[in-house]
C-alpha cells in the first residue's frame, strides 16, 4: 500500500516520505527558511538530548506531549522558529511522531520529511531523481491532517491534479482533532496551536525538499531546493 501508518512494515528499496504537518516538519520546514543548515532528527527527547550533549553547539527544538521541554532551546512551533535567527546554525529535533518516524525507514532508496508547505518541491524532487521507483507515505499522526498530505502528495505523484481546497479542508479537520484532545487534559498540559496552524496549512509556501540521510540513531536532514 502507498499509504500507511506509522507501524507498517516497509519493504527496502522505496522511496519512503514520512508525514507531519501539525507541526514538526512544517516547522522543520520554518526553520530552513529562516536559514538552518541541517537538521538532525532523533527518535525520542533523550535522544536529542544525547545528541546535544555531543554536540553542545547546536539547537534544540522539539516537544514532549506537544510542550517544549525546559532544556529544549524552542518548541516544536512553527511560529515560533519563523522568528528566529538561524543562518548556518545546525538544529536537533525530537518530536513524539515525525523524527520518530523518520528513524524507522533505514533502508529507503530515498528518506524524505514532508508537510503542506513543501509538498509540491517534494513531488517534484522525488519526480527528478527516483522516477519510476516505488513509494510510501508514512502517516505519522492519528489525525486528518497526515492523511490528508498524503492523498495529496500520491495525486501529484501520479500525475493528476488534487484540489488544494481538499487538503486545507483535511488540515483543518486534523487541528479540531488535535484542539479536542487538548481540551480533556489538565490546563497546564493543553497546546494552543492557534499562532502554528497558518503555517501548517500555507500550502507550498517552501520550494524545498527535505531530503534524510540515515546516521548512527537519527536522520539528517537537509534542505534541496527543487
Amino acid at each position: 500500500m502507498p499509504i500507511v501508518g506509522m507501524d507498517a512494515g516497509i519493504p527496502a528499496g522505496r522511496v519512503v516520505v514520512v508525514i507531519d504537518v501539525i507541526r514538526a516538519f512544517t516547522t522543520a520546514a520554518v526553520a530552513f527558511e529562516r536559514g538552518a543548515a541541517e537538521i538532525a532528527c532523533a527518535p525520542s527527547v533523550e535522544a536529542g538530548r544525547e545528541l546535544r550533549r555531543r554536540h553542545p553547539d547546536r539547537l534544540l527544538v522539539g516537544e514532549a506531549g506537544g510542550l517544549r521541554p525546559a532544556d529544549f532551546d524552542f518548541g516544536n512551533s512553527p511560529s515560533e522558529l519563523s522568528a528566529a535567527r538561524l543562518d548556518g546554525r545546525r538544529l536537533i529535533q525530537a518530536t513524539s511522531n515525525g523524527t520518530r518516524g523518520l528513524a524507522r525507514c533505514p533502508d529507503a532508496a530515498a528518506l524524505l520529511a514532508v508537510s503542506a508547505p513543501n509538498v509540491g518541491a517534494t513531488a517534484r524532487w522525488i519526480a527528478r531523481h527516483h522516477p519510476g521507483v516505488p513509494w510510501t507515505l508514512v502517516c505519522t499522526g492519528r489525525t486528518a491532517e497526515d492523511r490528508a498530505c498524503a492523498r495529496y502528495l500520491a495525486g501529484l505523484l501520479d500525475g493528476s491534479a488534487p484540489e488544494r481546497a481538499d487538503l486545507v479542508a483535511g488540515i483543518e479537520e486534523g487541528a479540531a482533532e488535535h484542539a479536542h484532545a487538548y481540551a480533556q487534559r489538565p490546563a497546564s498540559e493543553r497546546v494552543d496551536l492557534s499562532r502554528d496552524l497558518p503555517f501548517c496549512r500555507d500550502v507550498d509556501r517552501s520550494g524545498f525538499a527535505m531530503v534524510g540521510a540515515v546516521r548512527t540513531g537519527h536522520v539528517v536532514l537537509t534542505r534541496v531546493p527543487c
